[in-house]
């Protein structure tokens, strides 16, 4: 198993006691650079593999397969973690690499933990909280939204299909009792008011 893990922004007081819980029991521990290791180092002996920051995407993803074929070789049979700054989920090293994983290594397990992002952390230090609809993105198009709160979400989501989405999934009561985690055609009529539904369309 390979679980990829949030480190958060940066402050070693922002990690989460789960992701702590995880450096400590993993067998392995890699990293993707030095930031990331001042943060993991009070835990775990961890091992930074490269990842080059160019825009040869060719070059990257050849280094990102032989990352991935490294890891391989113990995700089989050892508990792995790759522990990342920010969240694992959201721009990030580890979501490339899962691919590969995913394409190459299909009999591997992969989850992820959730941190502490960049985008949270950004509204406390500005003291700007955000009240609405806001839009992230790193310059690209916009492929995929997140509405919270929502209490209908079939009837979202047809609408949503209408502007060319066509991937879903609704996470109701995330964390607490009574958990869901639902796609397609599984999203029902009626939902709490704890659910979040993800949307995503090709760009």
């Amino acid at each position: 198993m390979i679980t990829g893990v949030g480190l958060g922004p940066g402050d070693p007081d922002l990690l989460t006691l789960k992701a702590v819980k995880l450096l400590k029991e993993a067998d392995r521990v890699y990293i993707p650079g030095g930031l990331a290791r001042r943060l993991v180092e009070p835990y775990c002996d961890p091992v930074e593999l490269p990842f080059p920051m160019s825009h040869n995407e060719d070059m990257i993803r050849d280094q990102i397969r032989q990352n991935a074929e490294a890891i391989a070789a113990e995700a089989r049979e050892r508990n792995i973690v790759f522990a990342i700054i920010g969240d694992p989920n959201i721009f990030s090293t580890f979501s490339r690499l899962s691919v590969i994983m995913q394409e190459q290594y299909p009999d591997i397990t992969i989850r992820t933990v959730p941190g502490i992002s960049s985008i949270t952390a950004l509204m406390s230090e500005t003291g700007l909280p955000i009240t609405g609809g806001f839009c992230v993105t790193d310059g690209s198009g916009i492929r995929s939204q997140i509405r919270m709160k929502v209490r209908k979400p079939r009837e979202i989501a047809e609408s949503l299909r209408e502007d060319g989405y066509s991937r879903f999934a609704l996470v109701e009561r995330m964390y607490m009792e009574g958990m869901q985690v639902l796609h397609g055609d599984e999203i029902p009529e009626n939902s709490s008011y704890f659910s979040l539904l993800y949307a995503e369309r090709d760009v």
